[in-house]
């Protein structure tokens, strides 16, 4: 995932921190210190509220890598590599290899998150029964993070993809109709009507309660939801397209080369509009300096197009990372979400031979013959 940090592994799974967490466990961490155990008890000091909060939020963040963990277990056990775990402002998400082959697989892989919070939520009731007369700070601690996993476990239980419960509802439709593909259509269309629901119940809560913090949050969880259900949908449309594929089968390779002092307006000019090209091999004598995409051109402003040469936009030789031209074109999909790469050089005998661009590869939903929903 791209905008993330690396910090270590967990059973020799990559663990990575999204730039986004550091904003939810400051809020968790202040929300805990400044209002719920200042609210609830009343006598502890100052440096008990901080440290009480800092010690919950991380137990909770803890919490929810275990949530993640459980899924890993159980796709690895069916046959399935997990790629990484990363935490960000809505908690936590397994990065698997690929989906599952069956629907037995996906219900319980989709499961294994909710049961883990249950029993997390389980054990810290227990650590609070045994506690709360011994230790008020650790039992105030135990309570909120049985109150908390509680929580998570029903809130990933929601029948919206790609939450795990639309999951759930997914591998259920799967075994009835044996249509993955239906299945999962029908899955992401009442996983976007939930998102809708949040939507309108956060601006309800805002316009009837007054409550805009609850409302503005809860509707951003409902957009969330909206787009991770539509993104959801589409990735996985488009690995089922790509099944069966090598880097060859996807490439482009009418990617002419042009030399790096060309200006964009001159690009857009000469060969972007009359060929309809949308990559190009950037070159100084024959030897190769970049890769230039449709993408790298938009991206600079057009005003600016006149005064900004090829070079400035590329991206460079040494920024590149290569794919292999028999390499699987599922696994290439995979690593260019996973690591943020926007175009893959396909290599052959040490020679250029195409470029994958990872925002065309939707074309393959749009062009491949569709079996039927």
């Amino acid at each position: 995932m791209g905008n993330s940090l690396a910090i270590g592994r967990l059973f020799g799974i990559p663990l990575r921190l999204h730039y986004t967490w550091f904003v939810i466990f400051a809020l968790v961490t202040i929300s805990l210190s400044w209002e719920y155990f200042p609210a609830n008890y009343p006598h502890w000091s100052d440096g008990e509220y901080w440290l009480l909060g800092i010690a919950t939020s991380l137990l909770f963040f803890a919490s929810v890598v275990g949530h993640e963990l459980a899924h890993s277990v159980v796709s690895t056990i069916n046959g399935i590599p997990v790629r990484s775990i990363t935490l960000f402002i809505f908690g936590g998400v397994a990065r698997i290899a690929r989906e599952a082959t069956n629907p037995r697989a996906e219900l319980a892989m989709a499961l294994a998150g909710p049961l883990c919070s249950l029993c997390l939520s389980g054990i810290f009731s227990l650590i609070w029964f045994l506690m709360r007369d011994v230790s008020e700070p650790l039992g105030a601690l135990a309570a909120w993070l049985a109150w908390i996993n509680l929580l998570l476990a029903m809130f990933n239980l929601i029948p919206g993809f790609p939450l795990d419960g639309g999951r759930v509802f997914r591998s259920i439709i799967w075994q009835v109709t044996g249509n993955y593909k239906r299945a999962t259509r029908i899955a992401s269309m009442t996983g976007r009507g939930v998102a809708y629901l949040f939507i309108g119940g956060g601006i309800a809560m805002m316009l009837f309660t007054g409550d805009w913090f609850g409302g503005l949050w809860l509707a951003f969880i409902g957009w969330f939801l909206d787009n991770a259900a539509s993104t959801s949908y589409h990735q996985a449309m488009l690995r089922e397209a790509l099944q069966g594929l090598t880097a060859r089968d996807v490439m482009t390779s009418n990617c002419p080369s042009v030399s790096p002092d060309l200006t964009l307006a001159q690009l857009v000019r000469g060969y972007a509009m009359p060929g309809g090209q949308r990559c190009f091999l950037v070159a100084d004598e024959s030897r190769l300096e970049g890769i230039l995409t449709v993408g790298d051109i938009q991206a600079v402003p057009q005003p600016r197009w006149e005064t900004t040469t090829v070079d400035k936009a590329m991206t460079r030789v040494d920024e590149l990372k290569m794919a292999d031209s028999g390499e699987d074109a599922v696994n290439l999909l995979e690593r260019m979400y996973e690591e943020d790469i926007a175009q893959l050089p396909v290599v052959s005998e040490g020679r250029v031979i195409g470029i994958i661009a990872r925002d065309s590869l939707g074309r393959f939903i749009r062009t491949r013959p569709d079996p039927g929903l």
